[in-house]
């Protein structure tokens, strides 16, 4: 019940404030005017327009906006300004937040099988997890958080494969996590993955982290190499370690319960526009990784590149104590699957 009630009212204090957040009906690349919505969608982003998420979520509102004809426009919230991304899932549950992007890491909290996104080294790159994603194996997924929490996933959008950063030293070895105070998300997974490891993590919501890094409360975090571009990492991290642990989709989802208000056909024009961004969304993602790795190594950070087998070896009793509340079929299936030709 506390939890319940501290997001509502967060929710009720940023509705109280919404007219000095100044956030826009997105109408780019249309001729749509707000004032003649039928409705305008607030959806959450823990990232900034420019990033990998907001290029999706752009995208996303720009279908939305022409195939209904300017019925239906989205707006965007920037930078977790309807909260942290627990407390936006929570509110989609409870039909308080509208839609949002979030990470997959808070999830395992609400549905099990989401833990499995939390299990390292799972999936060795993205024609693997986008193979697996889009296939039943996905639906599946999704409609277990449809019943489960009542929140409606309208694509498989990502933050990408996830790397360890911090201000301690390189990272060649497990070995060399010895000691350093890591930042996990709220995931009993990742705890466990990073004392296996070897480092001491504590799990800290995502509004938190770069405070603590600069304050020296923690020493190392981990994320797709745009997110750390995109909050500047860099300037409380020296060494950027390629460690590719973890896959992190970053599904855009919307509420159940307005989802199913929808009518018929708007609810198909909802899910076209996801389906559309969502390949936007992906090649952003990755030609964002390819950019940003350059550029990290250009503003500084020590970069490294290491063999990854040992680290593998480290977490497998991880996997091994998490897989049967994950679902060992579904495990396997992760495992295991072999993208179509």
């Amino acid at each position: 019940m506390p939890r319940i009630l501290a997001v509502l009212a967060g929710t009720t204090a940023l509705s109280l404030a919404a007219p000095a957040m100044a956030q826009q009906a997105y109408t780019e690349g249309t001729d749509c005017d707000p004032a003649a919505a039928e409705r305008i969608f607030d959806v959450s982003l823990p990232l900034g327009p420019e990033s990998q998420q907001g290029i999706g979520v752009l995208k996303f509102g720009e279908e939305l906006a022409v195939n209904s004809e300017c019925r239906l426009l989205i707006r965007p919230h920037y930078d977790n300004a309807l909260g942290a991304e627990r407390e936006v899932v929570e509110g989609m549950s409870f039909g308080i937040i509208d839609a949002g992007i979030t990470s997959t890491g808070p999830m395992g909290g609400f549905v099990d099988s989401f833990m499995l996104f939390d299990l390292p080294y799972i999936f060795e790159d993205y024609e693997h997890a986008h193979g697996f994603l889009d296939s039943e194996h996905g639906a599946q997924l999704a409609q277990e958080l449809k019943d489960q929490s009542n929140v409606q996933i309208l694509a498989w959008m990502e933050n990408g494969f996830r790397h360890e950063t911090n201000n301690v030293r390189p990272i060649e070895t497990p070995e060399d996590l010895q000691g350093i105070d890591h930042r996990t998300q709220e995931s009993r997974v990742q705890v466990d993955t990073w004392e296996a490891l070897g480092a001491n993590p504590s799990p800290m919501a995502w509004t938190e982290v770069f405070t603590a890094l600069q304050q020296g409360v923690m020493d190392s975090q981990e994320n797709p190499l745009a997110t750390i571009y995109d909050v500047n990492f860099y300037d409380v991290q020296d060494y950027l370690n390629m460690t590719q642990h973890v896959y992190s989709p970053a599904p855009l989802m919307m509420s159940g319960q307005l989802f199913d208000q929808l009518s018929e056909e708007d609810r198909q024009i909802v899910l076209d526009a996801a389906e559309t961004a969502l390949p936007v969304q992906r090649e952003a993602s990755q030609r964002l990784e390819a950019q940003y790795l350059d550029q990290l190594a250009e503003l500084g950070m020590t970069v490294t590149h290491p063999d990854l087998a040992p680290f593998r070896e480290k977490v497998q009793p991880v996997i091994e104590k998490w897989t049967p509340t994950v679902g060992e079929d579904l495990v396997a299936a992760a495992q295991n699957f072999e993208p179509a030709e």
